[in-house]
């Protein structure tokens, strides 16, 4: 498997293009590549809509997806002004297929598996992980995640929604020779592959855990018997002074254990982070999620530092130096160097990435829409 990245930055489309397939040309000769990615600055504006078919008429390309970022990441930094960043190469114990769905095309709820997997990219082989890249205005995605995994439950899935403009049809998504402004493009890879999910969610657990044993909906009620606002009065009052007043300075967040019949107690990592919103008038927490009553739950805090430290980890684990190739979507809100975190513990690999509205990655055996994230996906030859 032969992969690699370029970035030109460039306020001409047409010369940026023709930057980065003079070097993937240079690096990867003029055989046909088997997959090209492609996130752009949207900055482009309209002149974006052209972009796949320039690539396409410039390479041999056997299947292509992408989309907008708010910047562009990429092995030497991040990238702020208008350009393109590619990854291309050639898989030759793997497939990729790629499709573009949009929410009229999402079967119901109780829809049988066969209706979720016609719309899945049509490969010979199974699938061994998914890139899935969306619009933030019209994409429902937590209902094509939860139908992802109801019939690939062992494929991880990763990506994120496209990003750079605020306004709706201003983020642009890319399949095959098409830009696409709604929906999602969904991105299968098949074969003799491994791929990996490495997701860092930039927070760290403080204080203690506790049970839920009472919840409606996405309000905690009580946790361990107690109310919920005197729970996350207690855990911050035993906070020692220094912790205290770095978390008077973020906001919280509230972990929620991933998998409920885990009888360990779950340390970071475990949990998937979801926004304390406030407190209603009946002193109920009210919190980015559903919750259910037998989670086990800790509060957490924002922390750049933790959040490489976290990322390190998480890629060291996940064995991200003998990748061949690797994508990242990280928050735009998000604090750290991530960039520069991935090219240390994994110098040889090619990848990019890009900001996103949010970002895709499995926590447990669920796939979810996260904030604050970094979001990797790692690509390599064999079983």
């Amino acid at each position: 498997m032969e992969f690699h990245q370029s970035l030109a930055e460039s306020p001409d489309l047409e010369e940026a293009c023709d930057a980065v397939v003079s070097e993937l040309r240079r690096r990867l000769g003029d055989a046909p590549l088997d997959l090209v990615v492609v996130f752009a600055s949207a900055a482009y504006g309209a002149a974006l809509e052209r972009l796949p078919v320039l690539l396409h008429e410039r390479l041999p390309i056997g299947t292509l997806i992408g989309g907008t970022g708010a910047e562009l990441l990429h092995p030497n930094g991040m990238s702020r002004v208008p350009g393109i960043a590619v990854l291309g190469g050639r898989m030759p114990t793997g497939e990729a297929a790629a499709t573009a769905v949009a929410n009229a095309d999402l079967p119901h709820a109780d829809a049988p598996p066969a209706a979720w997997r016609a719309l899945l990219p049509r490969t010979s082989q199974p699938v061994r992980g998914m890139v899935v890249i969306g619009e933030p205005f019209d994409c429902d995605m937590r209902a094509l995640l939860a139908g992802l995994d109801f019939v690939l439950p062992d494929a991880p899935k990763v990506g994120g929604l496209a990003a750079g403009s605020r306004h709706p049809h201003g983020n642009l998504l890319f399949c095959g020779r098409r830009a696409l402004s709604s929906g999602a493009v969904l991105l299968s890879l098949s074969g003799d592959l491994t791929v990996r999910a490495v997701v860092s969610q930039g927070c760290r657990p403080i204080g203690g855990p506790g049970r839920i044993t009472r919840a409606d909906r996405n309000r905690l009620v009580h946790v361990d018997d107690k109310p919920a606002r005197r729970f996350v009065e207690e855990q911050l009052a035993a906070l020692p002074q220094p912790e205290l007043v770095h978390v008077e300075g973020n906001p919280l967040f509230l972990g929620i254990a991933s998998d409920p019949w885990q009888t360990a107690a779950p340390g970071a990592g475990d949990f998937l982070v979801r926004n304390v919103l406030g407190i209603d008038g009946e002193g109920r927490l009210v919190v980015g999620e559903d919750l259910s009553v037998g989670r086990t739950v800790q509060l957490h805090v924002r922390d750049g530092s933790c959040g490489l430290e976290d990322l390190s980890l998480r890629l060291t684990l996940g064995d991200a130096a003998a990748a061949d190739a690797a994508l990242m979507f990280r928050c735009v809100g998000r604090e750290g160097a991530d960039h520069a975190c991935f090219s240390a513990n994994a110098p040889d690999v090619p990848w990019i990435g890009c900001t996103c509205n949010g970002e895709l990655g499995p926590v447990g055996a669920t796939t979810h829409l996260h904030g604050y994230t970094a979001s990797c996906l790692l690509l390599r030859e064999g079983r």
